[in-house]
């Protein structure tokens, strides 16, 4: 009851339409139960009596009643509809707008595409939910109430006699929602699978091809929709089988009536053809709103399955918010004590850390690959929360601090250049949307951009599609840099901003951090010698923990562990080329 609960919120705002919708539903189904109170009359009065005003005035009633039942099902229909649509558009609002604001450490936990299948699925079944099976409710159930009272106003002997199937009808009813709804979740978490494998798919069609694995992800995707498939099947044989459950219900009720009324007209005689049939046709008509009533609550356990699954995700724990506004970085970033595993359970990745960063220091962390290094580099904008110790701003902890104010400090350069399906000037101006045509063409020229922006086909309104993948890596990364020159933070992450750049692109873009660089408090994550070489301190890590620390020259006089990794990464081909 609590996700119907949790709806009903959503609701609240739209209950003017929906009791609207639910007084014209109450309408359709008092028609209902007009048009069987009107056959005695059309019997007993027409056929039997022959009254002549009767059989001019019926006719006329019926068709004024079926005019007025066909504007208020349209108008009922309509109305639902839009409430349907309006609170599947502010879930799918509200879950984007918690997603958005959700710890980096939650994406890890869930795939994008049961994220996607989430909102736009599982959000989805709410239209229907409100569309279809709540009008079906309100409409059909009050149908069954006006056609049951029909038939007790005629016969009430008759009424308890065709009643008398409707607790099993309902005991029926509950049992096979209940197996609809786990169906239900099972499936949803198999569009999930689908979705994910989509998601994974169009984002890495280049490794799938250049590994031949077309047919392996072919057999996956085809797997997954198979799975699909037959709990879909599953699905459609429970309906069906509370559909045929219903129909042997309703005729054995129906052929009761037919023979225990027959036996009152025919034998004793107390019992009109005109309130027989009336009788027989409210029994008639009330079977069919209750079949319906099967399909709606079997819908409304469906709904309920994909209630379970948004919620979930609504429930998600959002990033804690600190209270105090950061002003810009006067002293020092200082780690006390900092240690941090993704798991709780695992090894920290980062153990133990002291150390502190001036304002206007460059400073270099290096290590093997999994020292840690650019963990200690997401834990400054706060994307994950140290398990032990502080991370102080200008002696203040960031987790007190509002995010806002403490990222807007923040420029990231990283390897993985995340770019929009958007024009090359919004992209550059992510982040900064009053920014002039001038600012952005500057930031552009700063980072060594413009010239190969100016080349293609609209210049700055051109679309570089998804993830820019029209782009040269290079060219990427100098837009990348554009995007961060224009934000103009304080400080500065570049994490392996240059690794996967031939050697040309390498110096156009060292060319353009170097102008990002200045004057700012620059973190640099295995960066090129050139700039580790004009670091003011090189921090050396391994397993998470601080090993060494000094200058380029200091630590290859102490022949430790910097010197072996310049020996093996920096001096071969005597280049400047190869990261740390």
């Amino acid at each position: 009851m609590e996700s119907y609960k949790r709806l009903l919120r959503f609701v609240r705002p739209y209950w003017i339409r929906l009791v609207a919708a639910t007084v014209l539903g109450f309408g359709v189904s008092g028609i209902n139960g007009a048009v069987a109170w009107l056959v005695k009359p059309v019997l007993d009065d027409i056929l039997v009596k022959k009254d002549l005003k009767m059989w001019m005035l019926l006719p006329l009633g019926i068709l004024v009643l079926s005019i007025l039942k066909g504007l208020f099902a349209y108008a009922n229909t309509y109305l639902m509809n839009s409430v349907g649509s309006k609170i599947v558009r502010d879930i799918r609002n509200k879950l984007y707008h918690h997603t958005i604001f959700l710890p980096v450490s939650f994406y890890s936990k869930d795939s994008t595409g049961t994220l996607i299948s989430r909102i736009l699925n599982d959000a989805g079944m709410f239209q229907g939910l409100l569309a279809f099976s709540i009008k079906d409710l309100i409409v059909e159930g009050t149908t069954v109430i006006a056609l049951t009272a029909v038939a007790f106003y005629r016969r009430w002997d008759l009424a308890l006699v065709a009643v008398t199937v409707f607790p099993l009808s309902f005991y029926a009813i509950g049992r096979f929602g209940k197996k609809m709804r786990r169906i239900s979740k099972k499936g949803q978490e198999q569009i999930s699978g689908i979705t994910t494998i989509l998601s994974d798919t169009l984002s890495g069609i280049k490794v799938i091809k250049a590994f031949g694995m077309e047919r392996n992800e072919k057999e996956r995707f085809e797997n997954e929709t198979q799975g699909y498939y037959r709990i879909s099947m599953k699905g459609v044989r429970l309906k069906q089988l509370s559909s045929l459950f219903m129909e042997v219900v309703a005729g054995t009720g129906i052929a009761f009536v037919i023979w225990y009324g027959g036996y009152l007209a025919i034998v004793k005689n107390t019992l009109t053809p005109g309130d027989f049939v009336s009788f027989l046709v409210a029994i008639v008509m009330v079977y069919t709103p209750l079949k319906r009533l099967s399909d709606v609550y079997n819908s409304i356990q469906q709904a309920r399955a994909s209630a379970e699954r948004v919620f979930y995700l609504m429930d998600a724990e959002k990033e804690r918010d600190g209270t105090i506004e950061l002003q810009p970085l006067k002293d020092a970033i200082e780690f006390r004590n900092v240690s941090f595993s993704y798991e709780r359970d695992n090894r920290k990745v980062v153990d133990n850390i002291n150390l502190r960063i001036k304002a206007g220091e460059v400073i270099a962390i290096v290590g093997k690959s999994g020292a840690g290094k650019t963990t200690i580099a997401d834990l400054i904008p706060r994307f994950y929360s140290p398990l032990e110790g502080q991370i102080l701003f200008d002696s203040i902890d960031i987790k007190d601090a509002t995010l806002r104010s403490l990222r807007s400090q923040i420029g990231i350069v990283s390897q993985d250049v995340i770019l929009f399906n958007d024009t090359v000037k919004n992209n550059i101006a992510y982040g900064m949307p009053a920014a002039t045509d001038e600012e952005i063409v500057n930031a552009a020229k700063a980072a060594f951009a413009h010239d190969f922006i100016t080349e293609m086909p609209v210049s700055y309104d051109t679309v570089i599609g998804e993830r820019g993948l029209r782009l040269s890596g290079g060219q990427r990364q100098r837009i990348s840099i554009a995007r961060a020159i224009l934000k103009n933070p304080p400080i500065l992450i570049l994490d392996e901003a240059t690794s996967s750049l031939d050697t040309a692109s390498e110096m156009m873009v060292q060319r353009a951090l170097e102008n990002l660089m200045k004057g700012r408090t620059t973190i640099i994550i295995a960066h090129r010698l050139s700039t580790i070489k004009r670091a003011d301190r090189v921090i050396v890590l391994d397993r998470g923990r601080i090993i060494e620390t000094g200058t380029h020259d200091e630590l290859l006089g102490k022949g430790g562990t910097y010197k072996n990794l310049y020996t093996h990464q920096f001096e071969e081909k005597k280049r400047d080329v190869s990261p740390l």
